[in-house]
Protein backbone atom coordinates (compact mmCIF):
# COMPACT_ATOMS: atom_id res chain seq x y z
CA UNK A 1 0.00 0.00 0.00
CA UNK A 2 1.32 3.60 -1.11
CA UNK A 3 0.15 6.49 0.89
CA UNK A 4 0.08 10.03 -0.93
CA UNK A 5 0.53 13.28 0.80
CA UNK A 6 -3.37 13.93 0.87
CA UNK A 7 -3.25 11.04 3.69
CA UNK A 8 -2.16 13.31 6.09
CA UNK A 9 -3.89 16.77 5.47
CA UNK A 10 -2.55 19.99 6.03
CA UNK A 11 -3.97 20.71 9.68
CA UNK A 12 -2.19 17.54 10.73
CA UNK A 13 0.95 18.95 10.37
CA UNK A 14 -0.27 22.00 12.14
CA UNK A 15 -1.82 20.22 14.91
CA UNK A 16 1.51 18.12 15.25
CA UNK A 17 3.89 21.15 14.79
CA UNK A 18 1.37 23.07 17.66
CA UNK A 19 1.92 20.51 20.68
CA UNK A 20 5.58 21.10 21.37
CA UNK A 21 5.08 24.45 21.10
CA UNK A 22 2.49 24.79 23.25
CA UNK A 23 4.11 22.57 25.43
CA UNK A 24 7.73 23.73 25.80
CA UNK A 25 6.59 27.59 25.98
CA UNK A 26 3.78 27.01 28.47
CA UNK A 27 6.08 25.37 31.38
CA UNK A 28 9.04 28.02 29.94
CA UNK A 29 6.91 31.73 30.20
CA UNK A 30 5.06 29.88 33.54
CA UNK A 31 8.33 28.96 34.92
CA UNK A 32 9.77 32.33 33.86
CA UNK A 33 6.05 34.13 35.63
CA UNK A 34 6.45 32.59 39.50
CA UNK A 35 7.38 34.67 42.06
CA UNK A 36 11.17 34.04 43.31
CA UNK A 37 13.03 31.60 41.42
CA UNK A 38 11.24 28.38 39.89
CA UNK A 39 14.25 25.66 39.18
CA UNK A 40 13.13 23.60 36.04
CA UNK A 41 15.45 20.67 37.31
CA UNK A 42 13.48 19.73 40.00
CA UNK A 43 10.15 21.25 39.84
CA UNK A 44 7.39 19.53 37.91
CA UNK A 45 5.27 20.64 34.81
CA UNK A 46 1.65 20.09 36.91
CA UNK A 47 3.27 22.41 39.94
CA UNK A 48 3.03 25.06 37.25
CA UNK A 49 -0.75 24.71 36.69
CA UNK A 50 -1.31 23.40 40.45
CA UNK A 51 -3.68 25.35 42.59
CA UNK A 52 -1.54 28.19 44.43
CA UNK A 53 0.53 28.48 41.53
CA UNK A 54 1.00 31.84 40.06
CA UNK A 55 -0.57 32.64 37.12
CA UNK A 56 -1.58 28.73 36.45
CA UNK A 57 -4.03 29.33 34.06
CA UNK A 58 -1.38 29.04 31.44
CA UNK A 59 0.19 25.93 31.80
CA UNK A 60 -3.61 24.99 32.05
CA UNK A 61 -3.92 26.24 28.54
CA UNK A 62 -1.26 24.74 27.53
CA UNK A 63 -2.15 21.32 28.87
CA UNK A 64 -5.28 21.51 27.02
CA UNK A 65 -3.59 22.42 23.81
CA UNK A 66 -1.51 20.22 23.93
CA UNK A 67 -3.97 17.48 24.55
CA UNK A 68 -6.41 18.74 21.69
CA UNK A 69 -3.59 18.52 19.07
CA UNK A 70 -2.67 14.86 20.28
CA UNK A 71 -6.35 14.30 19.13
CA UNK A 72 -6.25 16.10 16.18
CA UNK A 73 -2.63 14.53 14.73
CA UNK A 74 -4.03 11.03 15.28
CA UNK A 75 -7.65 11.85 13.34
CA UNK A 76 -4.89 12.90 10.35
CA UNK A 77 -2.42 10.19 10.54
CA UNK A 78 -3.90 8.04 8.25
CA UNK A 79 -0.60 6.02 7.28
CA UNK A 80 -0.03 4.77 10.50
CA UNK A 81 -1.82 1.85 11.82
CA UNK A 82 -5.57 2.39 13.59
CA UNK A 83 -4.39 0.83 17.15
CA UNK A 84 -1.74 3.36 17.84
CA UNK A 85 -3.68 6.31 16.14
CA UNK A 86 -6.50 5.64 18.79
CA UNK A 87 -3.73 5.20 21.41
CA UNK A 88 -2.61 9.24 20.27
CA UNK A 89 -5.71 9.95 20.69
CA UNK A 90 -6.39 8.55 23.91
CA UNK A 91 -3.17 10.19 25.16
CA UNK A 92 -4.34 13.52 24.11
CA UNK A 93 -7.65 12.93 26.20
CA UNK A 94 -5.83 12.23 29.07
CA UNK A 95 -3.71 15.36 29.26
CA UNK A 96 -7.01 16.95 29.31
CA UNK A 97 -7.49 14.89 32.00
CA UNK A 98 -4.27 16.31 33.36
CA UNK A 99 -5.42 20.00 33.35
CA UNK A 100 -8.88 19.30 34.44
CA UNK A 101 -7.35 17.46 38.06
CA UNK A 102 -4.38 19.60 39.16
CA UNK A 103 -2.39 19.42 41.84
CA UNK A 104 -1.91 21.21 45.10
CA UNK A 105 1.29 23.66 45.42
CA UNK A 106 3.13 21.90 48.07
CA UNK A 107 1.22 18.57 48.60
CA UNK A 108 3.60 16.35 46.70
CA UNK A 109 2.78 14.11 43.65
CA UNK A 110 -1.29 15.07 43.76
CA UNK A 111 -4.30 13.86 43.65
CA UNK A 112 -5.15 10.30 42.11
CA UNK A 113 -7.59 11.50 39.32
CA UNK A 114 -4.15 13.47 38.13
CA UNK A 115 -1.72 10.97 38.94
CA UNK A 116 -3.76 8.43 36.81
CA UNK A 117 -4.25 10.57 33.95
CA UNK A 118 -0.65 11.79 34.36
CA UNK A 119 0.38 8.41 34.28
CA UNK A 120 -2.19 7.11 31.24
CA UNK A 121 -1.05 10.39 29.22
CA UNK A 122 2.74 9.44 29.53
CA UNK A 123 2.61 5.46 28.49
CA UNK A 124 0.08 6.11 25.74
CA UNK A 125 2.61 8.93 24.13
CA UNK A 126 5.29 6.28 24.82
CA UNK A 127 3.68 3.44 23.37
CA UNK A 128 1.86 4.96 20.38
CA UNK A 129 4.70 4.53 17.71
CA UNK A 130 4.86 0.79 18.21
CA UNK A 131 1.40 0.58 17.94
CA UNK A 132 1.33 2.63 14.96
CA UNK A 133 3.61 0.85 12.80
CA UNK A 134 3.47 -0.53 9.22
CA UNK A 135 5.85 -2.92 7.82
CA UNK A 136 7.15 -3.04 4.09
CA UNK A 137 8.91 -1.01 1.69
CA UNK A 138 5.66 1.52 1.43
CA UNK A 139 6.16 2.61 5.21
CA UNK A 140 7.70 6.01 6.05
CA UNK A 141 10.56 5.30 8.05
CA UNK A 142 8.85 7.02 11.19
CA UNK A 143 6.40 4.09 11.02
CA UNK A 144 9.26 1.62 11.96
CA UNK A 145 10.30 3.11 14.88
CA UNK A 146 11.86 -0.02 16.98
CA UNK A 147 14.81 3.03 18.23
CA UNK A 148 12.26 5.79 18.70
CA UNK A 149 10.15 3.37 20.76
CA UNK A 150 13.27 2.82 22.83
CA UNK A 151 14.29 6.34 23.04
CA UNK A 152 11.01 7.17 24.32
CA UNK A 153 10.16 4.34 26.18
CA UNK A 154 14.02 5.09 27.95
CA UNK A 155 13.10 8.64 28.94
CA UNK A 156 9.75 7.77 30.43
CA UNK A 157 12.15 5.23 33.13
CA UNK A 158 14.26 7.71 33.71
CA UNK A 159 11.28 9.79 34.71
CA UNK A 160 9.72 7.20 36.75
CA UNK A 161 12.78 6.58 38.84
CA UNK A 162 13.54 9.74 39.58
CA UNK A 163 9.53 10.43 40.55
CA UNK A 164 9.77 6.84 42.51
CA UNK A 165 13.21 7.93 44.58
CA UNK A 166 12.16 11.90 44.49
CA UNK A 167 15.16 12.55 42.97
CA UNK A 168 17.14 16.01 42.11
CA UNK A 169 16.36 16.17 38.93
CA UNK A 170 12.69 14.96 38.83
CA UNK A 171 11.72 18.42 36.66
CA UNK A 172 14.53 17.58 34.11
CA UNK A 173 13.69 13.71 33.40
CA UNK A 174 9.86 15.08 33.28
CA UNK A 175 10.72 17.74 30.59
CA UNK A 176 12.95 15.13 28.59
CA UNK A 177 10.30 12.61 28.27
CA UNK A 178 7.46 14.59 27.73
CA UNK A 179 9.48 17.16 24.90
CA UNK A 180 10.37 13.90 23.59
CA UNK A 181 7.06 12.55 23.85
CA UNK A 182 5.34 15.71 22.05
CA UNK A 183 7.85 15.93 19.25
CA UNK A 184 7.76 12.57 17.92
CA UNK A 185 3.84 13.06 16.31
CA UNK A 186 5.82 15.90 14.61
CA UNK A 187 8.40 13.77 13.01
CA UNK A 188 5.65 10.89 12.23
CA UNK A 189 3.82 13.39 10.28
CA UNK A 190 6.57 15.15 8.20
CA UNK A 191 8.08 11.71 6.89
CA UNK A 192 4.62 10.39 6.11
CA UNK A 193 4.12 13.51 3.71
CA UNK A 194 7.87 14.02 2.39
CA UNK A 195 7.59 10.39 1.60
CA UNK A 196 3.71 10.95 -0.30
CA UNK A 197 5.26 12.93 -2.41
CA UNK A 198 5.52 12.30 -6.16
CA UNK A 199 8.20 10.08 -7.71
CA UNK A 200 8.67 8.01 -4.18
CA UNK A 201 6.29 5.29 -5.20
CA UNK A 202 8.37 2.17 -4.34
CA UNK A 203 9.92 0.44 -7.40
CA UNK A 204 8.35 -3.07 -6.56
CA UNK A 205 4.77 -1.83 -6.07
CA UNK A 206 5.18 0.21 -9.39
CA UNK A 207 6.09 -2.91 -11.37
CA UNK A 208 3.64 -4.43 -9.91
CA UNK A 209 0.90 -1.99 -11.46
CA UNK A 210 2.43 -2.19 -14.97
CA UNK A 211 0.56 -5.53 -16.83
CA UNK A 212 2.22 -7.70 -19.53
CA UNK A 213 2.46 -5.60 -23.26
CA UNK A 214 -0.22 -6.53 -25.53
CA UNK A 215 0.64 -8.21 -28.74
CA UNK A 216 0.46 -5.76 -31.88
CA UNK A 217 -2.56 -6.27 -33.97
CA UNK A 218 -3.04 -5.47 -37.93
CA UNK A 219 -4.67 -2.98 -37.60
CA UNK A 220 -2.48 -1.05 -35.10
CA UNK A 221 -0.55 2.11 -35.92
CA UNK A 222 2.72 3.20 -34.87
CA UNK A 223 3.54 6.74 -34.63
CA UNK A 224 5.27 6.72 -38.06
CA UNK A 225 1.65 5.95 -39.34
CA UNK A 226 3.00 2.58 -40.62
CA UNK A 227 0.93 -0.30 -40.37
CA UNK A 228 2.33 -3.59 -38.35
CA UNK A 229 2.09 -5.29 -41.22
CA UNK A 230 4.70 -3.24 -43.29
CA UNK A 231 7.59 -4.58 -44.42
CA UNK A 232 10.34 -3.92 -41.94
CA UNK A 233 7.84 -3.37 -38.94
CA UNK A 234 9.47 -5.41 -35.79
Amino acid sequence: MVFSVRDVPWWGVLSSAAAPVLLVGGWTVAAALQPGSFDQVTGTISALAAHGATDRWLMTLAFLGVGACHVATGLALRPAAAPGRLLLMAAGVATVAVAAFPVTRGSGHGSLPHTLAAAVAFGSLAAWPVLARRRGPAAAWALRPAAAAGALLGLLAWFYVELSAGGRQLGLAERAAAGAQALWPLAVVLACRAFGQPGMQPLPDLLRRVGPALPLRPDDHHSGGGDTDETGQS
